[in-house]
């Protein structure tokens, strides 16, 4: 690719700015965010639970029917019956009844979720993980809405930017110094080696995440100019064209002679579409004449990565009012809602896919690191400012002080969560937070980027070790044990941070002098 001198020297710079500027920002979303692919596993073995993966909503909708009933008032009310994650918890929605003569205690909408094996109830606070803390954290919603999401949105939308004009920048050279891996030479040279064929290793994955990223951030900003453009500011319209309307029927006032099984709806419904999986059960108008029930879900993905259905049902004669049968094929606006969901939660495989896509997330991680300290050694010259030397030095002391500490507290909270279970929101946030700041702190006073790596992956290593020793002294689900019951999602979790700890000592083992590896393996 052949561009003029100028036009490399803006692109050179640009990208070198963009990633200064948003490298604090993204390394936190892919740090959080590689570890927000076993959001579900995180959570279970929280919790001390096991849950088939199954991608759909595994319950007795009658049963959970009848045991609102002996709480709520639920005539005419439209209830919602959702399964997000794969845990044993799903999201119940009531919303206030249609019934204008009906009491004071149906005049009120509430939301929960329900545990399906005690049937417990628990406000989103209160059933707070850290699994969904680390999910948050990765697109910044514990900043106050809408900054944290636009900011998260900005963030994935200027990483793009980097990496395509990074790639246009290296194109020349990028095979060749792809097979170039200079560990011996100067320092710069080692950063830049490394930050070259790492970042091209992770060029397709990257790519995918900063677009799919911007775009679920920022589609509120994509969506304004639409809006007004072509539909004249008629939300319900463009909703309705976008399939993300909810119908409304009104409320007949004549009860249903008979009791309604929802099971039975869900059942033909499985019948008619051999394999599909419902996710998501609509009630409108319970227990009235007028009542429609609304089932949606999806083929599973190893047999049709964009099998999204929907049918509705009016239950007073059975029949069908609505149906998006997804054995079809599918429509373009489905291949974009959906495949842009799949590709960025990586959730269409098991734990291959995943294991690599957090791989590639730390690998992304590092790419980060490496770009910033090519840019502090390259500023790093006799011909520069004692005074502008010293405030490089400064952010990079930061930088690598806010950036790394992150791998220590974060396997910290996860003896701190299993310790102190059922902590919920606050909890969580003060400890993590807080935690996260005074090792900042600590490194930061350090002055000293070798001292920072090595005692990050050092107590990174010691805190990832101990997770499967406290997860076994607090729950007795030692690895032989949660292996032998079936808590495969308790055992991967254990599994997991003992490889990755191993991974971060052999690093720790290759980065410290010959006379201290005997002290620290004393330690371990």
């Amino acid at each position: 690719m052949n561009i003029g001198k100028r036009i490399y020297n803006i692109l050179f710079h640009t990208h070198t700015v963009s990633g200064i500027v948003i490298s604090v920002g993204l390394y936190v979303i892919f740090f959080a965010g590689s570890f927000s692919f076993f959001r579900d596993e995180i959570v279970n073995w929280e919790r001390g639970h096991s849950f088939p993966v199954t991608d759909e909503l595994d319950v007795n909708a009658d049963t959970v029917i009848q045991n609102l009933g002996e709480t709520y008032q639920l005539y005419g009310r439209d209830i919602g019956l959702r399964h997000i994650y794969n845990e044993r918890r799903i999201s119940v929605s009531l919303a206030v009844t249609k019934d204008s003569t009906a009491g004071e205690e149906a005049q009120s909408s509430a939301f929960f979720y329900m545990d399906t094996s005690d049937k417990s109830t628990a406000t989103y606070r209160e059933s707070y993980t850290l699994g969904e803390f680390l999910y948050r954290l990765h697109f910044f919603t514990q900043i106050p809405y809408p900054v944290g999401y636009y900011l998260s949105g900005f963030t994935a939308f200027f990483f793009l930017f980097a990496i395509l004009t990074g790639i246009i920048v290296h194109w020349n050279k990028i095979i060749s110094n792809f097979y170039v891996f200079r560990p011996w030479a100067k320092l710069k040279t080692l950063w830049t080696d490394s930050h070259t064929a790492l970042g091209l290793i992770g060029f397709p994955f990257q790519f995918v995440y900063a677009l799919t990223g911007a775009f679920f951030m920022l589609k509120a900003m994509v969506i304004a100019p639409v809006l007004f453009a072509l539909y004249d500011g008629d939300q319900k319209k463009l909703y309705k064209d976008l399939e993300y309307d909810t119908p409304v029927y009104e409320l007949h006032y004549k009860r249903l002679p008979t009791d309604v099984s929802i099971n039975s709806f869900i059942d033909d419904t499985k019948d008619q579409w051999g394999g599909f999986r419902v996710t998501n059960v609509q009630i409108f108008n319970y227990g009235d004449a007028n009542m429609h029930v609304a089932l949606s879900g999806n083929i599973p993905y190893e047999n049709k990565m964009n099998g999204v259905g929907k049918i509705i049902y009016k239950v007073a004669d059975g029949s069908v009012v609505y149906e998006k049968d997804p054995l079809l094929a599918s429509s373009y606006l489905d291949i974009v809602k959906n495949l842009l969901y799949r590709l960025h939660f990586a959730d269409y495989a098991n734990y291959g896919l995943r294991i690599i896509s957090f791989v590639l997330g730390l690998i992304s991680c590092y790419v980060i690191l490496s770009g910033v300290m090519i840019w502090l050694v390259a500023r790093d010259k006799k011909n520069i400012p004692e005074k502008q030397r010293r405030f490089n030095e400064k952010v990079v002391w930061w930088y690598l002080a806010i950036c790394l500490s992150m791998y220590p507290m974060t396997a910290l909270e996860f003896i701190v969560v299993k310790v102190f279970q059922n902590a919920g929101m606050t909890f969580i946030y003060q400890t993590f937070f807080i935690g996260w700041l005074v090792l900042s702190v600590f490194f930061y006073f350090k002055r000293s980027n070798v001292f920072t790596v090595k005692y990050s992956l050092i107590l990174g290593s010691v805190f990832g070790f101990m997770i499967p020793i406290v997860n076994g002294i607090v729950s007795g689900n030692w690895l032989w044990v949660s292996l032998e019951k079936g808590l495969q999602q308790i055992w991967f979790i254990d599994i997991f941070w003992i490889v990755l700890s191993s991974l971060s000592t052999i690093a720790v083992f290759k980065y410290l002098p010959k006379r201290n590896r005997i002290l620290f393996s004393i330690i371990l």
